[in-house]
C-alpha cells in the first residue's frame, strides 16, 4: 500500500481521536484477513493510549424502533433492519473483546453508516474536547470509512486514514479508494507511522 502523508506532517495527539469504527463480529468476519486488520487496530489503539490521544469506538446497532423506522427505499439498511442482523443488546453489535474500552472513551452507537448518522453526540464530544485531527480505522472500507470520511472532511477536520487497520470486502474496492478517493481529502498512513507523526513532547497516558 502506498501511503501519501504529506511531507512535515505531524500529528498533535492531544487534539487527536482515534476511530475505531464497526471492529464487531459481523463486519470482522466479511473483510480477507480479518485477525490481521484487528491486531492493527489493537497497535493503533495502544499507540492512542500511552500518547493522550482520545478514543472513540463507534458500533452500528439498530434497536426495535430504530428498525421499523429504516424505510424500505433505503437499500442497504432496509436489509439489514429486515434480517436482525445488527439487533442492538447481540454479540454481533458488540466491539472485539480485544479492543479494551475505558472509562475516558468515547463510545457512538450509529444507526446507518457514518460514524456521524442518527442522533449520535458526536460533534458535541469532539468539540468539547477541541479535537481537529481524526485519525480512521474501521469496516469496511467502502462504508463507515468512506461516508465519515467525507462527512468529516466536509466539517473541516484534518483527516489519517490507517490503510493497514481498514478493510473491505473487495480488496480492489479498498485499494482503489486507498490509492485514488481518499487521498484527496486525507493522509493515508500505515499504524507504524503513529508514532514519527505524533509531536514531540511527553505523552499524558489517560485513564
Amino acid at each position: 500500500m502506498t501511503t501519501t502523508t504529506a511531507t512535515g506532517a505531524a500529528i498533535d495527539p492531544g487534539r487527536t481521536a482515534l476511530l475505531l469504527m464497526d471492529f464487531q463480529p459481523a463486519a470482522l468476519g466479511a473483510v480477507p484477513d480479518p485477525e490481521s486488520v484487528l491486531a492493527r487496530a489493537s497497535e493503533a489503539l495502544g499507540w492512542a493510549r500511552s500518547h493522550g490521544t482520545h478514543v472513540v469506538f463507534v458500533r452500528v446497532a439498530l434497536t426495535e424502533a430504530d428498525a421499523a423506522a429504516v424505510p424500505t427505499r433505503n437499500k442497504a439498511f432496509a436489509r439489514v433492519a429486515a434480517a436482525g442482523h445488527l439487533t442492538e443488546g447481540t454479540p454481533a453489535t458488540a466491539v472485539h473483546e480485544s479492543l479494551e474500552l475505558r472509562e475516558h472513551d468515547l463510545t457512538v452507537r450509529k444507526i446507518r453508516f457514518s460514524a456521524f448518522a442518527g442522533d449520535t453526540d458526536l460533534r458535541a464530544e469532539l468539540r468539547a474536547r477541541d479535537v481537529d485531527t481524526l485519525v480512521l480505522a474501521g469496516l469496511s472500507t467502502s462504508g463507515v470509512v468512506l461516508t465519515t470520511l467525507r462527512q468529516a472532511a466536509d466539517e473541516d477536520y484534518r483527516l489519517f486514514v490507517l490503510a493497514d487497520a481498514t478493510a473491505d470486502p473487495d480488496p480492489e474496492v479498498h485499494q482503489v479508494l486507498m490509492e485514488k478517493v481518499f487521498p484527496r481529502q486525507a493522509d493515508i498512513v500505515v499504524t507504524a507511522d503513529l508514532a514519527a507523526l505524533s509531536t514531540a513532547g511527553e505523552p499524558a497516558t489517560r485513564g
